[in-house]
């Protein structure tokens, strides 16, 4: 058989795409073909002319956009200067996400155990890695001291919701309104010391990688030389939920029959109701999988760590802070992610818990690594331009960034549409709020749902408010924004605004969708929602 190489370039978001691409270089590497895997815009998109057969995997995040690490290629393979022949000689196929199965396969790399610790040397040049003067990305973040983290939300109020403060004094961070910050959480010492114990690692052993094959890079944001330790704290993921391709490895790693059949009747495709219910709903994490399958795990080689477990994915918040109005600070607001499913511990989330339990007063600076990027909110230049903006809850986020951006540079015509459950509970802000009002820099428009026997929502004040809401959008040009959960509020908001469309503009349906489509298009109507 001749030799063969493949190319897999992949777009993720979450990392199903590229778990499903990591999957194809271990079915590829069993075949006996080279197998390179790479994200889309990492890749010199130029060199596609040369490769003999790619591979495409793809997911989509949001409302159908193409993921981060894949925006610059998307941008490129659209250009209507491209000719329609470029890529003609190229074997390519496009996978929308898919499944399949393999058996026993070697790992991408190979740990190579320090019988000692490193000399400091080593260890020096390890720490430094990690803080070069590199402008801050994922694979070099600032390390930014936090020196605020305060609970916002009333005492007795159902959700903790933090302000959080950065300070980025010599980063060289810069972001205007509607960036997001990316933060790198890590996992907690109790859970990194448990699945230590489980797999007999020791967390004080250093270790450098090996790829196994030429071509296949280090993985980002990993030291070389790097300690157990760092290993599970700061980068693999033990706290999410698994995929099927965990249960189909960690079944060939197996060498205990009954712990190997259960997790191959999990990873079959007849399996998948059982898998969804053992792991899926209950979100169960990778972790306390493990501590289910105690044999299995504690027969994982090292070697394997990193083919098994995902990294931990940055989690990205709005910036709730301008520049102009906080030199030098970073402000976000947070909700700590915590309910209850039938497993008796409380599902945490990883970066708001970790984020939470700091406390900036304590002995010793307390240091998050974080990035910016562009978020998907562009606020207008013109001073003339008015805005509405609806964001109940921690969707006001993004807003106060602009309000105190436009604030700042002498921008009127800024209208709030803001909604929560109390006014003395979860009002974020409603001093600042109103000092803006007094000034005559702000419209703010208020939706309490519980403190009336009837739920009163952004939506509804939006209707109360249908000629000035008409009024501002047709004839003085004005931008809509909408941030929040997505669950039912932008459909709701949509479904008002199309009603003021017809009452107030005097539309038809038809004609009223057409206008909606118009803002959407001309970037005029924009939506920023999380789940």
């Amino acid at each position: 058989m001749p030799d063969h190489e493949v190319l897999v370039l992949f777009g993720s978001q979450t990392g199903t795409a590229q778990d499903v691409a990591e999957r194809l270089r271990r079915e590829a590497r069993r075949r006996r073909l080279s197998c390179r895997v790479q994200e889309l815009d990492s890749y010199a998109v130029a060199n596609l002319i040369r490769e003999p057969l790619v591979i495409f995997v793809c997911a989509t995040t949001g409302q159908g956009d193409p993921p981060d690490n894949m925006k610059n290629f998307w941008r490129f393979i659209f250009r209507k200067n491209l000719p329609a022949t470029s890529l003609s000689q190229l074997d390519f196929a496009v996978l929308g996400l898919g499944d399949s199965s393999y058996t026993n396969l070697p790992s991408t790399f190979a740990l190579q155990l320090f019988q000692d610790a490193p000399s400091m040397a080593l260890q020096e040049l390890t720490a430094s890695s990690l803080d070069s003067h590199q402008p801050p990305s994922e694979s070099q973040p600032f390390l930014a001291p936090m020196v605020v983290n305060q609970r916002v939300t009333g005492p007795t109020h159902f959700q903790d919701v933090r302000l959080i403060e950065f300070d980025i004094t010599g980063s060289s961070i810069s972001f205007v309104a509607g960036d997001v910050v990316l933060i790198q959480p890590s996992n907690s010492a109790a859970h990194v010391q448990q699945f230590c114990q489980l797999l007999g690692l020791d967390p004080d052993q250093w270790f450098t990688l090996q790829p196994r094959e030429p071509g296949v890079p280090s993985p980002s944001g990993l030291p070389q030389p790097c300690s157990v330790w760092y290993l599970v704290t700061q980068y693999l993921d033990i706290a999410s939920v698994p995929r099927r391709s965990f249960f189909e490895l960690l079944a060939c790693l197996s060498p205990h029959e009954l712990e190997r059949e259960k997790l191959l009747e999990l990873s079959s495709a007849t399996g998948q109701e059982a898998l969804c219910e053992y792991c899926s709903r209950p979100r169960r994490t990778i972790l306390e999988v493990l501590c289910d399958f105690p044999h299995s795990a504690g027969a994982i080689p090292p070697d394997y760590l990193l083919d098994l477990i995902p990294r931990i994915r940055p989690r990205a918040f709005s910036i709730a802070s301008s520049l102009l109005a906080h030199p030098n600070r970073l402000q976000i607001l947070m909700a700590v992610v915590q309910y209850q499913t039938r497993l008796r511990e409380p599902r945490r989330g990883l970066c708001s818990s970790w984020l939470a339990s700091m406390d900036p007063g304590q002995a010793g600076s307390i240091r998050v690594p974080l990035w910016v990027r562009p978020g998907s909110l562009a606020f207008p230049k013109s001073p003339d331009t008015p805005v509405i903006m609806v964001g109940p809850g921690t969707g006001v986020a993004p807003f106060r960034a602009a309000i105190q951006e436009r604030v700042a540079q002498g921008q009127t015509g800024n209208f709030l549409f803001f909604g929560c459950r109390w006014r003395d509970q979860d009002f974020y802000w409603e001093a600042e709020w109103q000092e803006l009002e007094k000034k005559g820099c702000l419209v703010l428009v208020t939706a309490f749902s519980r403190e009336q026997e009837r739920k009163v929502y952004v939506q509804h004040r939006l209707q109360e408010l249908g000629p000035l809401v008409w009024e501002l959008l047709d004839h003085r040009g004005a931008h809509f924004y909408l941030a929040g959960n997505a669950k039912y509020m932008p459909a709701d908001v949509t479904e008002a605004l199309m009603s003021i469309f017809q009452e107030h503009g005097g539309l038809s349906s038809p004609d009223a969708a057409a206008y909606l489509a118009r803002l959407q298009r001309t970037v005029r109507f924009q939506v920023e929602t999380w789940a």
